[in-house]
């Protein structure tokens, strides 16, 4: 009989001691225990559902319901287990199965009304090839004969998951199983054998740079707030992710939150602070539970709390919900939040790591540098620095999303093209669309064109080519999407996400957004010197946006103007198409398109009269309809209504 290991109590003393040593484990039963928590040993089936948010918004939920129903139906004795985010959310809801002894079978796009079928077959020992994706875990299993490992998919063959090796693989509600996982070990090991400046000391060394986007050097930063005499201090991770597009530290903490709470921990010993909190959006519900779930059990086995494994160090983890707000992102603004003021920046110096939360020392990190750190601690520098760039080492998690084949998450080693991650884990552009552009780094970053497709990712690369790695979104671009409408998104959501306190940022992207919306702006809504009062403001932009980036108070607004002038870098024809031909070649502007009817295909039907809200389509019934020009206000509901295609748009 499986021991009952949800107990957290059971995981304490001597036991959880001996665990955390690492090495072989010499105690039989532990062993065993060990090894079915690994799902090395099962004695009996197990039902996997990808339960994390990506999965639940695409149907997970249902496919659970559906398992147990079956299950229970069948009278089967098989165990159901609630995973994160394996990271191909394209293929959601992923459903897999587990027979003792046997590997993994993975299945996606499954829905409830499949379920029945895939189970009754792997129960019967046959694996389905309807939804199959591949198989895998740990060695010593037997394997499927004849079907693909899920580390040969195309989307994961590219990756080495270091930050998101348990995700989607342990269930992220039991700190048993990230215990047997080697949770821990790395805080087990620098509280029995490392000084904080020793901890700081290795991180540096690793070359581990600050992964929310600024690039700091990540022990660098410790080492500051470790030498600032201080009575108390104070470590921060910052899981507010506020970029369109981004959802790596939602799914990290989703699915293995035990790792992230052990860098935190390991992050404030090394800078000596006692208190923690972990800022993370409200947005995020799955999230917060699980935190709030992985912070009560390891209170409960000594790994969090006061004197921590009898190490004489303590600490209290407090969860902080943020309101959304972009801004809150840049440290300082993310500081006063907590403090439980507006958020909004103040000028630097001093540094936080100097002068931060309450006036005390205090370090900020995202969820993605944090959870790197346990490795560190356990693999060494060296072997975290053996991987990379010569300035960017280790991984790099992209939440790669936007008109790709392949959505989701991707952990590449630091020095992957593009290319390999778009064409290669994604899967290249779905439907023979060309590719046009991705946007990199968030609303802030820049796009990266198809001639730059082969450049490396790291933080001095993006640099040339005007993006930046920022917190890792990319959002791909194919050739229907209009490069100034994708500058008009961005800015519009920079300038309402701007907190008002500085001038150049409040004033200065109001400014921009109000030039592009004059770029996209059709001659039929123009007065006066509209004309004129437009294209001057097209002569400014450059002017403009340099500007702002060179008198803004902080990191939002001096990158602010990135999406205008990565654009009007690398895609100056389309900006030229909109201005003075007042044509949008990708035909997203409505304003700038003209319809028309084509009268050979017309049957006369009346559909598009009828929706035409302008009363600006003519013709008789059965007879060749037309568009007058001077009425149309370019809406598109004939486009939509046709059903015979003789709506054309130019």
């Amino acid at each position: 009989m499986q021991p009952d290991t949800t107990n957290t109590a059971a995981w304490s003393g001597e036991r959880l001691r001996g665990l955390l040593r690492g090495g072989e484990v010499r105690d039989a039963q532990l062993a065993d225990e060990l090894s079915r928590l690994r799902r090395e040993r099962t004695d009996r089936p197990v039902v996997y559902v990808g339960a994390g948010t990506c999965g639940l918004g695409a149907g997970a939920g249902k496919v659970l319901a559906a398992v147990r129903a079956h299950l229970a139906a069948a009278g089967c004795d098989a165990e159901v287990v609630e995973t994160g985010c394996i990271g191909l959310c394209s293929e959601e809801p992923l459903l897999e199965v587990q027979l003792p002894g046997r590997s993994r079978a993975v299945f996606g796009r499954v829905k409830p009304q499949d379920v029945p079928g895939i189970l009754d077959a792997m129960l019967a020992g046959t694996v389905p090839t309807a939804h199959y994706l591949g198989q895998h875990g740990p060695q010593g299993l037997r394997r499927w004969e004849g079907l693909a490992a899920l580390a040969d998919h195309p989307f994961f063959a590219r990756q080495t998951r270091w930050v998101l090796r348990n995700c989607g693989l342990i269930d992220p509600g039991r700190i048993d199983e990230a215990l047997a996982c080697g949770g821990y070990r790395g805080l087990a090991k620098a509280l029995r054998t490392l000084t904080p400046a020793e901890v700081c000391a290795e991180v540096e060394r690793s070359g581990l740079r600050g992964r929310g986007g600024g690039g700091f050097p990540t022990g660098r930063k410790w080492t500051f707030a470790l030498n600032t005499p201080a009575d108390q201090r104070y470590m921060i991770c910052n899981a507010d992710e506020g970029d369109p597009g981004a959802f790596m530290d939602r799914a990290v903490i989703e699915g293995d939150p035990h790792r992230v709470l052990e860098g935190l921990a390991l992050a404030a010993y090394a800078i000596g602070a006692s208190k923690a909190y972990v800022y993370i959006r409200a947005e995020y519900p799955l999230a917060i539970r699980r935190l709030r779930e992985a912070i009560a059990q390891a209170e409960a086995c000594g790994l969090l709390g006061d004197d921590i494994l009898e190490s004489g160090f303590d600490l209290k983890v407090n969860i902080k919900m943020g309101a959304g707000a972009f801004v809150c992102g840049e440290e300082t603004a993310l500081i006063h939040s907590i403090e439980g003021r507006r958020g909004m920046p103040r000028p630097r110096p001093p540094f936080p790591a100097v002068s931060g939360l309450f006036g005390k020392p205090s370090v900020i990190n995202n969820v993605e540098t944090l959870a790197n750190v346990p490795g560190i601690l356990v693999d060494g520098a060296d072997h975290f620095a053996s991987l990379g760039t010569e300035g960017s080492k280790g991984t790099k998690v992209f939440a790669l999303s936007g008109k790709v084949a392949r959505t989701g998450l991707v952990e590449v080693a630091m020095g992957t093209s593009v290319r390999e991650i778009v064409f290669g884990a994604g899967g290249g552009i779905p439907g023979g669309k060309a590719y046009k552009a991705v946007q990199i780094g968030g609303p802030s970053g820049g796009c990266i064109p198809e001639q730059h497709l082969d450049i490396l990712v790291d933080y001095e690369s993006l640099k040339t080519v005007g993006a930046m790695m920022g917190s890792g979104g990319l959002v791909v671009m194919d050739e229907d999407t209009c490069m100034v409408d994708v500058a008009r998104f961005f800015m519009d959501f920079i300038q309402r996400e701007s907190c008002g306190k500085c001038i150049p940022c409040r004033e200065g992207t109001k400014h921009l957004r109000d030039i592009l919306d004059a770029i996209v702006r059709g001659r039929r809504h123009e007065t006066g010197a509209d004309a004129l009062a437009r294209f001057k403001g097209v002569t400014y932009l450059p002017r403009l946006a340099e500007v702002i980036r060179e008198t803004s108070l902080c990191g939002l607004g001096m990158t602010a103007p990135n999406p205008v002038l990565s654009t009007m870098r690398w895609f100056p024809e389309e900006y030229e198409a909109h201005i003075y031909e007042r044509r949008c070649p990708a035909k997203v502007c409505r304003d700038l398109l003209t319809f028309d009817i084509d009268t050979e295909l017309c049957k006369g039907c009346t559909l598009c009269a009828r929706a035409c809200p302008a009363g600006a389509i003519v013709g008789g019934k059965k007879q060749p309809h037309l568009i007058v020009h001077d009425k149309c206000i370019a809406c598109g509901a004939c486009l939509e209504a046709c059903k015979f295609d003789a709506v054309e748009v130019s």
